[in-house]
């Protein structure tokens, strides 16, 4: 027997920004509507994991873009949590074999956008045309970017983290 899946969407928590499912399938099709219309012609997306993966897959697919990739890095450690500075974690992106090339970047937030200038600084050092998308940015990051969805100074609830992961006895 199958045990049912849990579907709920969190009840909103005052001074949260909570993303729907619907609202991230609209934002990512609006932000790859802003890209396609800025002209940036993007040879590949890539995701900064694991927030930027469910974004950086929409946007890709909106804008057919089939080159895709992500690079790992550890920030936050929990609800307002973060280590003194962003860190690479392997498998490492072939930031080399970028050069050159036309890279959407992709996160779902610039919070303090050390993660996103990080990043950006790696890309760029091999050559690479970097433009940046995330569905938030906030009043304190270091790194605007280049394409973004909505600002806010709220903690943001994604559907995809909105729940705790699945256990055994509860799907």
């Amino acid at each position: 027997m199958t045990p049912p899946v849990q579907t709920d969407i969190p009840v909103p928590v005052p001074d949260r920004e909570v993303l729907s499912w619907g609202d991230f399938g609209t934002a990512s099709r609006e932000l790859a509507h802003t890209v396609l219309a800025s002209g940036f012609d993007a040879d590949i997306v890539v995701a900064i994991a694991r927030g930027g993966l469910l974004l950086a897959g929409s946007i890709s697919y909106a804008l057919g873009t089939k080159n895709c990739g992500s690079i790992n890095v550890e920030f936050y450690t929990g609800v307002d949590e973060r280590l003194p500075e962003p860190v690479l974690l392997a498998p490492l992106l072939d930031a080399p074999a970028l050069g050159g090339r036309n890279v959407l970047l992709v996160d779902d937030v610039s919070d303090s956008g050390r993660t996103l200038a990080l990043v950006v600084g790696l890309l760029e050092e091999h050559g690479a045309t970097v433009r940046t998308v995330t569905l938030y940015s906030k009043p304190r990051t270091v790194l605007e970017p280049d394409y973004v969805w909505r600002r806010t100074d709220k903690w943001i609830t994604f559907p995809w983290s909105a729940l705790p992961p699945v256990t055994v006895d509860a799907p």
